[in-house]
This record gives C-alpha cells, structure tokens and sequence, in this order.
C-alpha cells in the first residue's frame, strides 16, 4: 500500500469492533460550525463526494441523533447507503438508535458526549446495540488518567476536541501531545474534531465570514505525524515539534513514504497507525483539506 492511501483511507474496526469499517480520513461534519449547512445541502454534497476521485478519504456522515428524521426527509433511500456516525449524549433517547439499526440504517459508531465516571460510562455503553464503534469525548486538558482507564475497560475509544470558532478552543501542541502520549501507552484509539480542515498548523480564519477573526489551527497532517511518532516509541518532545511544525516544507511527501524530518513511514506503517491509533477526524468541509493536499502536490 502506498503512503497516501495509507493515511488516507486505511482505517479498519480495530481489536474491539472486529470487521467495523471506520471508513476514510475524513468524517463529513458538514451539519456544524463553522459551516452549518442545512440538512439537504449536507447531504446532497456528501452524496456527491462518494462519487468524487477522493472517496477513498471519505469517512462517515456525522449528524446529532435527534436530526435522523432530517436526513431522511433531505436523503430518501439514499440514506441507507451512507455509513454514519451519530452523537448523542446521556440524556439521548437510546431507543432510537436502535430502531434505525433495526430499520437498516447503516450507523457504524456513536460518538458519546458528557459521559461522567466509569458508571455512567457502563450505563451508556449498555444502551448502545453490538457491533458499533463507541467514542467517549473527553477534555484534552484536565483528562487523567483514572478517566481513560475507564474509557479503556469498557472497549470504548477517545474522541478529543483540537478547535472550534474561538482562540480559546485550540489546546496547545504541548498538551495534545501529552494526551497523545497517554492514548499511545495505553494503545487506545482515538479520533479528533474541530479545527482540523487545514493540512499543516498556521493561522486561519477561525469562520467562512468575510471579517473573521484568525488563530493559530492544528493541521491534520501534523496530527497524523505526531500520532506516528509516537505510536512508535517516539518521545513526547518530538510529537511536540511535530504539532507545533509550520513549515510545509518540512514534509516530503511521496507514493512510498511520508517524511518529517528524520521520521518517515511508509504506507504499511501509516495503514497500521490508522488502523490501531488514529482513526481519523471529523471535518466540517471535506473539499478544503482535499484541496489543500492538491495544491501541496501530495495527492
């Protein structure tokens, strides 16, 4: 396998959900900020990315359970053929979820929210129907490690929050990459969200408006690097560099490898950092990262 469908599109189930695609790279968010598309534009254009040349990188369709009756109303039958993932939280009513698995719906995992304390963990986990992969979002600050044991004794993954539409919402490279470094020893997967839908770290607008205001945003091949580096034994210095590199030039990018500084792997090793750490992240556009790989000359 080469190095970019390593990263891009490598992501199996994983140990505890054996035979669960988590799909491509990119999880479409389309339906939150800062975006916040309407139900039948979200959908329209994430039917048409899974007939693009970039569906390979195309993850699931991300939507609040309580908004399932929209995307059936913007999507028809279409529905049943777009691999979700849904959120919910403690106060969700669980019974529907199951009755779109019962219907034939095709959600693939649930992305959990607020969860307090391993009981409550438990509780949810119990609600939730076999076979679906399981995220728990915590705090990248503030997290110890009492709370990821749980996450870990229940089979259950990590969904860490990197941005959002202020300043204050981006952790810093030194705190991701310690709560990196936990994920890696404990050898938990995990997925991100928000901020994410630029390739390398740099300032960016934080909205689509025309007057928005800018902040430094975490890139994605940053993140994936980092998670390589220390999926590998690498120390926590090191994936600090990595998060904090701003320099595009500091990548070579290649069918057989991706390299930063003295760091390279190839598409096997990508494929298995995918596979067993990183499984992707959630994005509120798929086209500007894809674009933004086109014009750096990586795909």
């Amino acid at each position: 396998m080469n190095a970019i469908e390593g990263l891009l599109c490598a992501a199996a189930g994983g140990d505890s959900s054996a035979g669960v695609a988590a799909g491509g790279l990119i999880d479409f968010a389309g339906l939150f900020p800062p975006t916040v598309l309407d139900m039948h534009s979200a959908a329209r254009k994430y039917l048409e990315y899974g007939r693009s040349s970039y569906r390979h990188a195309l993850g699931k369709f991300i939507l609040k359970l309580e908004q399932f009756p929209y995307l059936w109303d913007a999507a028809g039958d279409y529905v049943r053929g777009m691999p979700l993932s849904v959120i919910a939280s403690p106060e969700s009513d669980w019974d529907d979820l199951r009755r779109l698995l019962d219907k034939g719906y095709a959600v693939k995992a649930v992305e959990i929210q607020s969860a307090d304390g391993a009981s409550e963990m438990e509780r949810l986990i119990a609600k939730v129907p076999e076979g679906l992969l399981i995220y728990f979002e915590v705090p990248v600050c503030g997290t110890g490690g009492q709370m990821l044991a749980a996450i870990a004794g229940t089979g259950a993954r990590v969904k860490l929050r990197l941005g959002g539409t202020v300043a204050e919402a981006f952790p810093s490279p030194q705190a991701v990459a310690q709560m990196l470094a936990e994920l890696a020893h404990r050898r938990m997967i995990f997925k991100a969200t928000a901020g994410l839908h630029h390739a390398v770290r740099g300032r960016y607008a934080l909205t689509y408006a025309a007057d928005s205001p800018t902040a430094v945003m975490h890139g994605f091949m940053n993140l994936a690097c980092a998670a390589a580096v220390l999926y590998f034994g690498g120390e926590v210095e090191e994936a600090v560099e990595v998060l904090e590199e701003e320099w595009r030039g500091a990548w070579q990018v290649s069918p057989e490898a991706i390299a930063w500084q003295q760091n390279s792997w190839n598409g096997d090793e990508l494929r298995e950092v995918r596979q067993k750490f990183f499984a992707g992240f959630g994005s509120c556009s798929f086209e500007e990262p894809m674009r933004e790989l086109e014009a750096l000359r990586w795909l």
